[in-house]
């Protein structure tokens, strides 16, 4: 540890490449995908300019914008969980698009971001922290669109989160503008290894997301007996909402349990719960306990 590590990032830029079905000049590692939304915004954004997000979704994206001096602005969804009211060409510099949605778990079909991608004049940026949770991913369509990228995370379905590690897929000249700005040592020689063998080891990757989409399904299929209403979800969570469309009270009741889930005061969004799947035994606690809940 006394040496500096791979500026470069070349032999997990290479294993994320094969695995990926891309060229090395198509990948960018980083500290954690905040650092490459940032960096995004940084290249692509100036101040002034627009960026645009789903809400609701990540709000990250919005203090990124503020912190460039770019303007800001979000789109709705409809009941069918498509975008409201996008125009037929977007003009805006970067529009972020979180999917699988968080916190509503649900996701936007690989032939939808297509449709989007045609009618963004700037960079779509595909958020996928949680795909490794659902069939479908945007990674298809990289070398179809120049203006796509592709994001992802090691802290969710590889659980490193510690370790702050992210990348990228996109064209090389979306790649080279992200390396130009990043720092230079941005991942240290311990992250470097880790992401590495967790690029090359996919079979314990698969055994663990099945575990989870499992355990979450069967959660969601219990919730549903109790009255819940559940949101099919493609992420390791589930949003759910109680009958009586009163999420802070089983917020409350569960919180006094010393039971831990997400409540959000947003309009949008108070009614109901984010609760992440944990292990089958943890998911028959909070069972119980929403059951003596009601």
């Amino acid at each position: 540890l006394r040496k500096y590590p791979d500026a470069t990032s070349r032999q997990a830029r290479q294993d994320a490449a094969e695995l990926y079905c891309v060229e090395p000049s198509w990948v960018i590692l980083a500290n954690g995908s905040d650092e490459l939304l940032n960096n995004l915004v940084r290249a692509f954004a100036g101040e002034g300019e627009e960026i645009a997000y789903v809400h609701p979704s990540y709000s990250y994206y919005a203090t990124l914008a503020e912190i460039q001096g770019a303007k800001v602005r979000t789109f709705g969804l409809t009941e069918d969980f498509r975008i409201a009211d996008f125009p037929e060409h977007y003009a805006g510099k970067l529009f972020f698009l979180t999917s699988p949605n968080a916190p509503l778990g649900f996701i936007f079909d690989n032939a939808y971001i297509e449709e989007l991608a045609q009618r963004c004049a700037g960079v779509l940026v595909v958020d996928e922290a949680y795909v490794d949770f659902t069939d479908q991913t945007a990674m298809t369509l990289i070398k179809k669109y120049e203006n796509i990228v592709v994001t992802r995370t090691f802290s969710k379905s590889y659980a490193l989160a510690g370790m702050r590690l992210g990348l990228a897929v996109a064209r090389p000249e979306v790649i080279a503008a992200l390396d130009k700005i990043r720092d230079h040592y941005h991942l240290d020689r311990l992250a470097l290894v880790a992401a590495s063998a967790a690029l090359k080891d996919q079979e314990y990757l698969e055994l663990t997301v099945a575990k989870v989409r499992n355990v979450r399904d069967c959660f969601a299929r219990e919730l549903c007996k109790l009255g819940y209403q559940v949101i099919p979800s493609h992420g390791n969570y589930i949003f759910t909402s109680p009958p009586d469309g009163d999420g802070k009270r089983v917020y409350d009741a569960l919180f006094d349990r010393k039971i831990l889930v997400r409540y959000f005061s947003d309009p949008l969004l108070k009614h109901g719960l984010r609760i992440s799947i944990g292990t089958r035994e943890e998911m028959k606690s909070i069972l119980t306990a929403m059951t003596e809940i009601g």
